[in-house]
């Protein structure tokens, strides 16, 4: 499993089905090469200081590292976006949620999420 560190690359994968769980959202995007599938973690600053964020990453990082190797699929970007609670969550109940996400997801059950587009504003298209 390859890294991924490029926001163009979370941002690409937002775009794509995902599967939400009680500790972690999964997206999943299959990309057009031949290369390793790679990971991503992130967390919102909605879910407290830095030291939080942290313990969720690193717990997230060592659930993906035991569960995920053999049920991820080649030339596919997963990134896993922490969740509210992940960091009090039984470690077993982690582990569990992100098989059963990637599960879904290699099945082909993730929603695909598309962001809502604004109209473009101008001088005469302005809110009163």
């Amino acid at each position: 499993m390859d890294r991924l560190l490029k926001r163009r690359d979370f941002l690409a994968a937002a775009k794509a089905p995902a599967v939400s769980m009680p500790s972690v959202v999964i997206q999943s995007r299959r990309r057009d090469d031949a290369a390793p599938a790679r990971v991503g973690f992130t967390c919102t600053k909605k879910l407290g200081n830095a030291v939080v964020r942290n313990r969720i990453r690193r717990r997230m990082k060592e659930a993906a590292r035991l569960s995920m190797p053999s049920i991820i699929l080649p030339a596919c970007d997963y990134v896993l976006i922490g969740r509210n609670g992940a960091d009090t969550r039984d470690f077993e109940l982690l582990c569990k949620d992100i098989i059963s996400a990637i599960s879904k997801l290699n099945a082909g059950l993730g929603k695909t999420f598309e962001r809502s587009k604004r109209p473009a504003r101008n001088k005469d298209n302005h809110p009163k």
